[in-house]
């Protein structure tokens, strides 16, 4: 079974590719973008995938405040145009998508057929895609505080950080679930491969931390004081697009398909960072 993995060039993207080995064609932005619809239908009659993985996406999560046409042409807009394309080639279409399109107010874990109430316009243009791809039955697969072996990423800058500065300050108000991509792409792979029923999915490592926690965590495995990382406020920080305090996602569609939830977070951590650091270096 061929896939296709659109946005290989990134951190999830680059993953799956590895994983799937001779399965996967991976074509990065340079090589399909994504707002092409002529250039889509070309790369499926080409590749005739039986899956089709969208890791493309508009990321820059405060330039879509500004930007919010350009952001909904790539999250949403194009990925109507892919779900038609994928329903007329038959093929199976995989739309990753983020916590984002959920407002943060609440105070335990989303469940998969919780409201969405983005706060932002990334969230509005991320859920716009959600809803192109749900008129395919495609499987919609959400996931937050992405971390890998590829491109930049939280966990990679608080590393640089810790060999920069003697203190850094990071904020201990918004709570979320950090993803190793490893982790992610395996459970793409699993979730497909299974025969799981087309649906919204959440794929987040499972647990809970801020991002004072995880910068902690970091410092530890870098064998340094954790407590060189200070707690401060979203206040302190100001950014033109609002985030979430609460982005924890529930998991009960894992069980729903017959298929184990993702592990804890601090567990993926641990088994990553060998091969996120050797990667780094």
């Amino acid at each position: 079974m061929t896939w296709l993995i659109i946005g290989a060039g990134g951190m999830l993207g680059t993953d799956l590719v590895e994983r799937l080995g001779g399965e996967a064609v991976g074509l990065t932005r340079a090589e399909l973008d994504l707002c092409d619809p002529a250039a889509v239908q070309a790369a499926l009659r080409r590749h005739r995938p039986a899956v089709v993985v969208n890791c493309a996406a508009w990321t820059a999560v405060d330039d879509a405040e500004t930007q919010e046409e350009a952001a909904l042409a790539v999250n949403g807009t194009a990925v109507a145009a892919l779900a038609r394309a994928c329903g007329d080639a038959g093929a199976t279409l995989v739309q990753i998508s983020t916590d984002y399109v959920f407002d943060g107010k609440g105070d335990r874990p989303y469940p998969e057929d919780a409201p969405t109430c983005p706060l932002n316009a990334y969230g509005r243009t991320k859920l716009a895609g959600e809803r192109a791809a749900a008129g395919v039955d495609a499987y919609i697969v959400r996931t937050a505080w992405l971390y890998g072996a590829h491109g930049g990423s939280f966990v990679r800058t608080m590393a640089r950080l810790a060999s920069e500065r003697d203190t850094v300050s990071v904020v201990n108000d918004q709570t979320g679930q950090p993803t190793w991509t490893g982790d992610l792409a395996d459970r793409v792979i699993a979730l497909v491969s299974a025969g799981a029923p087309p649906g919204i999915y959440h794929g987040t490592n499972g647990g809970a931390t801020t991002w004072y926690g995880l910068a902690r965590e970091v410092f530890t495995l870098l064998g340094l004081d954790p407590d060189r990382v200070r707690p401060t406020t979203s206040a302190d920080f100001p950014r033109p697009a609002p985030r979430p305090a609460y982005g924890v996602l529930g998991h009960g569609g894992w069980a729903k398909a017959g298929l184990p939830p993702m592990r804890d977070w601090r567990d993926a951590l641990h088994e990553a960072w060998p091969s996120l650091r050797a990667a780094w270096s």
